[in-house]
């Protein structure tokens, strides 16, 4: 029974009209295929290049801006977050004690 289903669906649902309509055709002349390839290439380089450009202006902004604000404030020896504290550690039951 899933055979038959299964041969059947690829009939059901047959694209092939429509395959053609997407598919991209490469041109039949070798000089313009040469010329669509580095074309193509082109615009990769072009989309890297300014996706670096893009990317360096971001993390030196924000180095940038850390560094002012930074600046502006007094710089403590203590943060005022941190705790000062003296800690003991206590062992857990039926564990040996390493020492």
């Amino acid at each position: 029974m899933p055979s038959v289903f299964f041969r059947t669906l690829h009939a059901r649902f047959d694209t092939s009209g429509l395959r053609g309509l997407f598919t991209p055709r490469k041109p039949r002349s070798a000089l313009l295929r040469v010329a669509l390839g580095l074309v193509g290439i082109a615009i990769l380089a072009v989309l890297l290049v300014v996706g670096l450009f893009v990317g360096a202006a971001m993390v030196s902004f924000g180095l940038l801006r850390g560094a002012l604000r930074s600046r502006g404030k007094a710089t403590n020896a203590r943060q005022a977050d941190a705790l000062d504290a003296e800690y003991r550690v206590v062992p857990k039951p039926g564990q040996p004690v390493l020492r």
